[in-house]
């Protein structure tokens, strides 16, 4: 097999997927492969072995978002014939002027040999100058997929803060094994054939091949008896509550992280983030700006007029706030720290004055001698306004 040959397999064939599938369909058909086909639950089985090395690089390509997006696009790039055109990062070409795969799936990559393609095919493409193939390294374990939820708060909750619990449906740790995969009473073993390191080496004309190891699956251990109830792989599907703790002052819209709460690892590997994204309801009386609590404050006019002294609420409470005499509509009244108490500090209560008209079932009567009242006082409203005479 040459190395075009291996950048154009199709793994979403190799997972059933379409190339338009979401990770999470992409995730749901691997975990059901991976467990049909596992080496411990089909021991002796070649043909099964084989299609769970299979499945096992796929997974590695495209159920990883950044890798699947390299794949497709170099796959896009070899199809079109544009091999001549593509630019790798760190210019990966010979001094001949050929294109020299191993720089691109190894040190060309962003951040050297340590990721980018050279882990996309879960080996090393070496180029043999002076002879040898190149040395393979262990497979780092499969970590869990992260997971996104949802919750809703209301305002109050939301500003104060509060701890929530949230059932998540995902893959977790066994309950029988504690992730092991192995029989309870039993432990894995370390895999005589690649001795812990996961990968085997091969050589094929001028390159050496570093792959998943056929008797572990690239897992590096061997589970003689596995678990009965997760089928050597460590993790389950069950329904967990989790305690979610919601800082004072969360905004709507705003992702909390919890680490390790995501799907769990493969046979014990670290699990996946939970990320929880917050929608805050609105408030029947309460707004924000920030960390400053508003309010809207009903007055009369001769509330405003006169000056007056109001009960307001606020979130652990109510305060009185002195209207001052002469004040006008829409004038904000500060009340220091009684606002929302976020890590940057507690802000402030702005309360907005409204002056809120008479109802219009109020006597004719009154309203005339109202009128009347402030015509006698001298009061006109339009007294200077758009030049009246």
């Amino acid at each position: 097999m040459n190395q075009r040959e291996w950048v154009e397999k199709d793994y979403y064939a190799e997972l059933g997927v379409s190339k338009s599938a979401t990770q999470d369909e992409i995730r749901k058909a691997y975990r059901k492969l991976a467990r049909e086909n596992h080496p411990d639950s089909n021991p002796g089985d070649t043909a099964a072995e084989e299609k769970f090395k299979r499945v096992s690089e796929a997974n590695n390509v495209i159920g990883d978002p950044a890798k699947r997006k390299e794949y497709d696009e170099f796959r896009e790039q070899v199809s079109s014939g544009g091999f001549g055109r593509f630019s790798p990062p760190g210019g990966a070409y010979t001094t001949t002027g050929d294109f020299d795969l191993g720089d691109l799936f190894g040190g060309g990559a962003p951040g050297g040999g340590a990721g980018g393609f050279s882990d996309l095919f879960g080996g090393l493409f070496n180029q043999a100058r002076g002879g040898g193939a190149g040395r393979g390294r262990a497979q780092r374990p499969r970590g869990g997929q992260d997971v996104e939820t949802a919750l809703t708060l209301s305002f109050r909750e939301a500003a104060l803060g509060e701890t929530v619990q949230i059932k998540l449906s995902s893959a977790s740790p066994c309950l029988t094994c504690h992730g092991s995969g192995a029989r309870p009473g039993t432990s894995p073993k370390v895999c005589g054939t690649c001795h812990g390191n996961g990968v085997t080496q091969r050589s094929q004309g001028a390159f050496g091949f570093a792959e998943p190891c056929p008797d572990c699956g690239g897992t590096g251990s061997k589970i003689d008896d596995p678990c009965p109830d997760c089928a050597g792989s460590g993790v389950t599907d069950r329904t967990r509550t989790i305690n979610v703790k919601v800082p004072a002052g969360v905004s709507d819209g705003q992702r909390i992280r919890l680490s390790g709460q995501g799907e769990a690892g493969f046979r014990g590997a670290p699990s996946g983030d939970l990320y929880v994204t917050v929608t805050v309801q609105k408030d029947a009386v309460f707004d924000r700006d920030g960390a400053d609590l508003l309010l809207d404050l009903p007055v009369s006019y001769p509330e405003l007029v006169r000056g007056s002294q109001v009960s307001v609420p606020t979130l652990t409470g109510r305060v009185t706030v002195k209207v001052p005499a002469g004040s006008r509509d829409g004038q904000i009244l500060r009340v220091r720290g009684r606002g929302i108490a976020r890590k940057s500090g507690t802000g402030d209560l702005k309360v907005t004055l409204r002056v809120a008209t008479p109802p219009a079932g109020m006597a004719e009567a009154e309203l005339a001698a109202y009128d009347e009242a402030l015509r006698a006082a001298g009061f006109d409203p339009r007294s200077g306004w758009a030049g009246s005479a």
